[in-house]
């Protein structure tokens, strides 16, 4: 374990500075993907049956402020639908109107530190480059020097741009899967979400009498 251990920072001290801005990378890349995967899992954006529910405190006339509060801190399919509920008396346009508006701002909260993984993805390969130039730069420095004769100190310059290509595409390449991933699940949550605020407009407003299609 701690020859392990040792061997993991000889290497980060061959990389040079530039593996310190690569291991932070890493290091947020994996709490982004770790508190993604836990947020966006599909029984807590939409809960089973949440829609019958909501359709049953309709009918039973229980739409009240309390429970539509309940309702939307739920989850944020509950939230959509509690904007629709609250708008459901002004009319289909205003009640689908209200649900778009809270869609949107659902979709912005399942799509939160995305866009930073995506940067993670797309900045660490050139963290590696930068490295892998500054230890080309030793290498032909050292040689301008007169010290090509001196094996130590042209493989220190090779490790380190070798060792900064490596560790850039090690973060790079989960980066870029894990960020493709969430994001196909992000559009299809909300894809899915936008079915269940139709199928409640079209409840409430007459053109269904429950959530099951109609031959």
């Amino acid at each position: 374990m701690l020859k392990d251990a040792s061997l993991v920072w000889e290497i980060i001290k061959a990389g040079g500075w530039v593996m310190w801005p690569l291991i932070g990378c890493s290091v947020a890349a994996m709490g982004i993907v770790g508190e993604r995967l836990w947020t966006l899992r599909r029984e807590r954006v939409l809960p089973p049956a949440l829609l019958s529910q909501v359709w049953g405190m309709y009918r039973q006339k229980q739409l009240t402020g309390a429970n539509l509060r309940q309702l939307k801190a739920g989850s944020p399919l509950g939230m959509i639908l509690a904007a629709g509920l609250a708008n459901y008396r002004h009319g289909r346009d205003i009640m689908k109107e209200s649900l778009e508006d809270a869609g949107r701002q659902v979709a912005h909260e399942l799509e939160r530190y995305l866009g930073m993984l995506g940067t993670i993805a797309l900045v660490s390969p050139l963290t590696g480059l930068l490295g892998t130039v500054f230890g080309m730069i030793h290498v032909f420095s050292a040689i301008s020097h007169g010290n090509s004769a001196n094996p130590t100190v042209l493989a220190s310059g090779i490790a380190e741009a070798l060792i900064t290509t490596a560790a850039g595409l090690a973060v790079a390449i989960p980066a870029t899967l894990f960020h493709r991933y969430l994001v196909g699940r992000v559009e299809d949550l909300i894809i899915d979400m936008e079915d269940e605020a139709l199928k409640l407009v079209e409840m409430i407003h007459g053109e269904r009498e429950d959530g099951e299609e109609h031959p």
